[in-house]
């Protein structure tokens, strides 16, 4: 198989949360650790940081992969969804896994998966697995994909847990209170395993007490402990929280040996986009007009850009906006600016919420705006009828934002 017939065949054949949603999601570990065994485990093979929380936990993951690049390490970085290239989940030291690697380790098993039905994540988190371990990474940053206690990442036994924050998203899923949430993500700490948790909520700080407390791991709070959050290349007020995440973990890594001098924590953090090709998050894409596109998606995440987003000057405000159909827009719309013209779109993944529905409902809500037939087309819109002075936001969904990136 070429490389594309092998990524259609992983999109295709099996389920893919990303893109399906619901049915896609693995109520159980069984598949991975069938699949960890059938590779000889190749979990045990390398050292790791887990990186789970509702949000921040993909910039949390690039910071520290940037600050162990600058240290002198080779950091694996596993992390998802994709913007343009299945690829860029899967990299040591800011480089994408080649795509003969992707082809040969498909190619491989692919009795293995389709006998036993394993899904694109499960899949994709053997294929990191094994790449980390045969190309012998100094240590590997890990992202969760989804919750932490059944995410397929979940077999390996860090040096570090960091859980960022819990919010209501995915609650389908997870559960639909902050503590049910919080107890999921929590599932990540593991007996005798510090675990750094980046801010103090009222609903959570207690479960994730106990979960340490049961498994003997100490626990820290970075915003307790961590005051004053270094610059970073990472462009957001918001990126704050995530700093000191990524310092409180860091001073964890030091008691176990780790070499990370003050200065190259200062250099690693200024330079997360060039060591990792971190994109989507503040984006600037153009000047004049002011272009940013930010893949934030749920009522958290969106609160903090929003913030941001008023922090700018501008004549005009344009938001190129779409969402995907499982998420509860109501909770989204109290949000948003309304003195901004919307260009609603559609993401072109199953899951995508149609365009028309989406105006229909911001519309009756006092957002002004038309639908358009792709995301592209909703971004030329605005493109053209905004002047030097103005703003455009790009966002909604990270769907959205990989098609303009």
């Amino acid at each position: 198989m070429t490389y594309q017939e092998t990524l259609q065949w992983m999109f295709t054949q099996l389920p893919m949360y990303q893109r399906q949603g619901q049915s896609a999601f693995k109520k159980d570990l069984s598949n991975t650790i069938k699949l960890a065994a059938y590779l000889n485990h190749p979990e045990q093979g390398f050292k790791s940081i887990h990186v789970a929380g509702t949000n921040g936990k993909g910039s949390t993951s690039h910071m520290l992969a940037s600050v162990l690049q600058e240290a002198g390490y080779k950091v694996g970085l596993y992390t998802s969804p994709h913007l343009k290239d299945f690829r860029e989940r899967i990299k040591i030291n800011g480089k994408e896994v080649s795509q003969e690697f992707v082809v040969k380790f498909i190619e491989g098993h692919k009795g293995f998966f389709e006998s036993n039905s394993l899904s694109f994540f499960e899949m994709t988190v053997g294929m990191a697995f094994e790449y980390f371990r045969n190309e012998a990474v100094d240590i590997a940053v890990i992202e969760v994909g989804l919750g932490g206690r059944l995410d397929s990442t979940n077999i390996i036994t860090p040096e570090v847990s960091v859980i960022t924050n819990i919010g209501l998203d995915h609650t389908q899923f997870l559960g639909t209170t902050l503590e049910a949430i919080a107890a999921e993500k929590g599932g990540i700490i593991k007996p005798g395993i510090p675990v750094v948790i980046g801010e103090t909520q009222t609903e959570t700080e207690s479960v994730f007490k106990d979960l340490a407390e049961k498994n003997d791991a100490k626990i820290s709070f970075a915003d307790q402990q961590i005051k004053e959050a270094l610059p970073s290349d990472m462009i957001g007020s918001y990126q704050k929280k995530n700093i000191r995440t990524v310092l409180q973990t860091v001073k964890e890594l030091r008691l176990l040996g780790y070499n990370i001098s003050d200065k190259t924590i200062a250099s690693g953090l200024m330079q997360v986009v060039g060591n990792t090709g971190l994109k989507g998050r503040w984006q600037v894409l153009n000047q004049c007009p002011k272009v940013v596109c930010d893949t934030a998606h749920n009522t958290e995440g969106l609160t903090e850009v929003m913030q941001q987003l008023k922090q700018e000057e501008f004549e005009q405000l344009h938001m190129v906006f779409g969402v995907v159909n499982d998420k509860d827009i109501t909770t989204i719309l109290p949000l948003l600016p309304k003195n901004a013209m919307y260009y609603f779109c559609k993401p072109d993944v199953p899951r995508g919420l149609d365009a028309v529905a989406l105006k229909t409902v911001c519309n009756a809500s006092g957002f002004q705006g038309e639908s358009y037939g792709s995301v592209n087309e909703a971004y030329n819109e605005a493109l053209k009828n905004a002047s030097q002075n103005d703003f455009i936001y790009v966002g909604g969904s990270t769907f959205v934002v990989a098609e303009i990136i």
